[in-house]
């Protein structure tokens, strides 16, 4: 059971990674829409959707106990400010003098539709499914939100410096993998509830930037690039 978790959840993420690496191969001043893009937030959404059956022999069921067998008692709170983390990198690699890709306006008003429209999807979510947490607190556990809150600011952060750090993209959706790991070794969340908040929040920030129409001082790309 451990090694198909391992793999399961591992080979979402690894996708995950790889999608947004071949994204940082191709050079465009902002992010422009395709098809493609669409095909890793809705295959989370889906995997996400597929593995919350309420079944006492369902996966995520399964995945639980084998949680409680390994690490019981295990409980931190890092993973409530570690959701933050990418876009506390993000602006201050910008407040340090190391320019993002869309000039500090831009930037935040595609951050704060981007968090709308998530914080929005995860709410509705939770209230009509009413899904109760593996910890029996409360019935708000479908999707999960801190995981949303951790991959939409990644995909702010990796849109923002991919160009200029080819490595970016490994280092914003791996903190957002920890978050989501953390939520279901915390006993807070279902694998279930964690790939679908991943999907969301990687969805909700790219359409955010797909829909954006940068008013505000417009910057290329290539400008950022010559001038570090």
């Amino acid at each position: 059971m451990k090694k198909w978790f391992l793999f399961y959840f591992c080979t979402c993420f690894i996708s995950l990674l790889y999608g947004q690496t071949r994204d940082s191969i191709i050079v465009r001043p902002y992010p422009a829409f395709t098809v493609r893009q669409l095909s890793l937030p809705l295959t989370l959404a889906v995997l996400g959707i597929s593995a919350n059956g309420n079944g006492n022999e369902g996966f995520k069921k399964e995945v639980v106990e084998e949680r409680n067998e390994m690490m019981p008692k295990f409980h931190t709170s890092i993973d409530n400010y570690l959701q933050f983390a990418p876009l506390a990198i993000a602006y201050g690699l910008d407040a340090a003098g190391i320019k993002s890709k869309t000039d500090l306006l831009n930037r935040s008003a595609i951050l704060v539709k981007g968090e709308l429209l998530m914080l929005g999807s995860v709410y509705v979510l939770k209230k009509y499914t009413h899904q109760l947490r593996p910890d029996g607190s409360t019935y708000n556990s479908f999707p999960s939100g801190h995981t949303a809150q951790a991959f939409a600011a990644a995909t702010l952060l990796s849109e923002e410096y991919k160009d200029r750090f080819h490595w970016m993209p490994y280092a914003a959706y791996g903190l957002a993998s920890s978050v989501g790991m953390l939520r279901m070794a915390n006993n807070r969340h279902y694998i279930s509830d964690v790939l679908l908040g991943a999907g969301i929040g990687i969805l909700s920030m790219k359409v955010a930037y797909w829909t954006h129409q940068y008013k505000w001082g417009k910057r290329t790309q290539a400008t950022n690039l010559e001038n570090p």
